[in-house]
């Protein structure tokens, strides 16, 4: 029993020392094959990532360096990592100056810099003490070689940092297009400015009184001074008051610009001595506008009526809304002080803060009626037109009941009732429609019976009265003129009437010549130095340019 009991180990112990010797033999080799796989990966890595931009001689000083960098040498590990940072460089300054030639730009200076700053990191790698000393060695490298190369390389590596971020610009098209956009915006901001500035310098040019009228109306006066006995006032004449004639009202401070208006209706008229002139000025200028048709009487046997505002002793404070508002408190504030909330540059600002467009003299038009009680009708012309046509045949216009006579200006969406009312207000919302059409102050016939049987000034007054605070328009004589006469206007052709040339150069030659009266509404006056060429002449052919006074205050015409 005991036998067997041993028999039976010893053949189970050999049998268990044969598996255990097999099973070592196996771990042996499966060691060994893994690390064969390993070098052989290892030397497959190193040979794909070898430089190839050196030549063969050059990669396999690499390689063999590579080799030697396994041991323990720590200037090899730093020689590795300064040539990749020169290969690294040399690959970025090669894209951008492929991408300099791809966009045809005007580089050349900038794509042959890249090409010196690649050959340079090549120059600085191939230079033979750096590959005697650092590449092609066995043994120890040579600290000083290593300390200048690094410093060479990184001085280049500065240098080529430096000069891509300065033409970077050239080649980010997201940086071009920001650049171009804060350009466009900085020229836009500038343009509005230069608007801005210019359309406020002309409107002070256009505002204010020029050099040579101011002269006029000097030498005028000087004229009357000295020669008191000459121009003493005269009995009005009957033709004043003779409804069978053909009456015009002017009114206006400015001498020239009259004289050219009442030249340019004669020369033209068929039958000039029919033609009877109501000028009315203020008690400034109507001495000078009494010498000046003194000296120069119209041609034709016209009648000439010349008159001040103050002639007119209806005109009070208590019956015009309008003088009645030029003694408010606020509006002679908002109009004529002088203080810090008032200064701007605005131009829209600074046109309704315009006395003018609250003057007398500019809302006298609303007074005819009652200021010639005998007429039945009446042309009123503004100073800055130029009669061109005999113009009797508006006195047999069939009015068919209308007040005025005028030009409508509206085309399209523009020159609409919506334009010059504040439709905000519920007044002006619930009387009147915004898209009615506008019409033009400067020639209109009006047939002063039906004005008076409509009541139209007692219309006007409620209206000038509403609009005390401006809430209702903002200035001028044409927005109360459009409520005033509201379904009371006759719309008259076009050619009558004929608007723009002070401020449209675009007004054609054959609409000008086919018209009775051309306007120069606008700042650019005809009299002004911002007038516009094209159009001057056809104002300066009628000035009275051999009156010694003219040629004296140089109107340059």
């Amino acid at each position: 029993m005991a036998v067997a009991v041993r028999g039976g180990r010893g053949v189970g112990g050999a049998s268990g020392g044969g598996s255990a010797l097999r099973n070592f033999f196996s771990y042996r080799v499966f060691v060994s094959a893994m690390f064969t796989l390993l070098f052989v990966a290892t030397l497959s890595v190193l040979f794909s990532s070898r430089p190839t931009h050196h030549g063969s001689t050059a990669g396999n000083v690499y390689v063999h360096r590579t080799f030697l960098a396994l041991q323990s040498d720590p200037l090899k590990t730093r020689v590795d990592l300064i040539h990749q940072q020169a290969n690294d460089h040399i690959a970025l300054v090669n894209a951008y100056a492929a991408y300099a030639r791809k966009l045809k730009l005007d580089i050349s200076k900038q794509l042959k810099l890249f090409e010196d700053l690649a050959q340079t990191f090549s120059d600085i790698q191939m230079k033979p003490n750096y590959r005697t000393a650092l590449f092609e060695t066995d043994g120890p490298m040579d600290e000083d070689s290593l300390r200048q190369f690094e410093k060479e390389v990184k001085d280049r590596i500065k240098v080529t940092r430096s000069i891509i971020a300065e033409t970077k610009e050239s080649y980010d098209n997201q940086l071009k297009i920001q650049k171009l956009k804060d350009t466009i915006f900085a020229v836009s901001e500038l343009l509005q400015k230069a608007k801005k500035n210019g359309a406020f310098a002309s409107m002070i040019a256009a505002k204010s009184t020029p050099k040579s009228l101011h002269c006029l109306a000097m030498r005028l006066m000087g004229e009357r001074i000295a020669n008191p006995e000459k121009y003493r006032d005269q009995p009005p004449k009957p033709e004043f008051e003779d409804p069978t004639l053909y009456h015009y009202a002017i009114f206006s401070d400015n001498v020239i610009a009259v004289s050219v208006v009442v030249n340019s209706v004669i020369k033209n008229a068929k039958e000039p001595w029919k033609h009877v002139f109501h000028i009315v000025t203020d008690k400034m200028n109507v001495a000078a506008m009494k010498v000046w048709f003194k000296m120069r009487p119209v041609g034709g046997g016209a009648h000439i009526e010349i008159k001040s505002v103050e002639d007119y002793k209806f005109l009070t404070s208590s019956y015009v809304p309008v003088i009645k508002q030029l003694e408010s408190v606020n509006l002679q504030k908002f109009y004529f002080q002088n203080r810090a909330e008032n200064a701007t540059k605005d131009v829209n600002s600074m046109k309704f803060r315009n006395p003018k467009y609250l003057s007398v003299l500019n809302h006298l038009r609303f007074y005819l009626p009652e200021m010639y009680p005998n007429l039945h009708r009446i042309l009123f012309l503004d100073d800055d037109v130029v009669v061109q046509k005999d113009l009797t045949a508006l006195w047999n216009i069939d009015m068919g009941g209308k007040v005025n006579g005028a030009v409508e200006t509206c085309f399209g969406s523009f020159h609409r009732f919506a334009h010059y009312l504040n439709f905000s207000h519920p007044l002006i919302r619930e009387k009147f429609n915004p898209k009615a059409c506008a019409w033009a102050f400067g020639m209109n016939i009006f047939d002063l019976d039906a004005w008076r049987r409509e009541k139209l000034t007692e219309q006007y007054h409620y209206w000038q009265n509403l609009n005390e605070d401006r809430t209702l328009w903002k200035m001028g004589t044409l927005p109360p003129g459009l409520l005033t006469f509201y379904s009371t206007t006759k719309s008259l052709d076009r050619s009558w009437h004929v608007l723009g040339l002070g401020y449209n150069p675009s007004v054609g030659m054959d609409e000008i010549n086919n018209a009775a009266v051309i306007h120069f509404n606008g700042d650019m006056k005809p009299w002004l130095d911002i007038a516009m060429n094209q159009y001057k002449n056809l104002w300066t052919k009628y000035v009275d340019s051999e009156m010694e006074f003219v040629q004296m205050c140089n109107f340059g015409m």
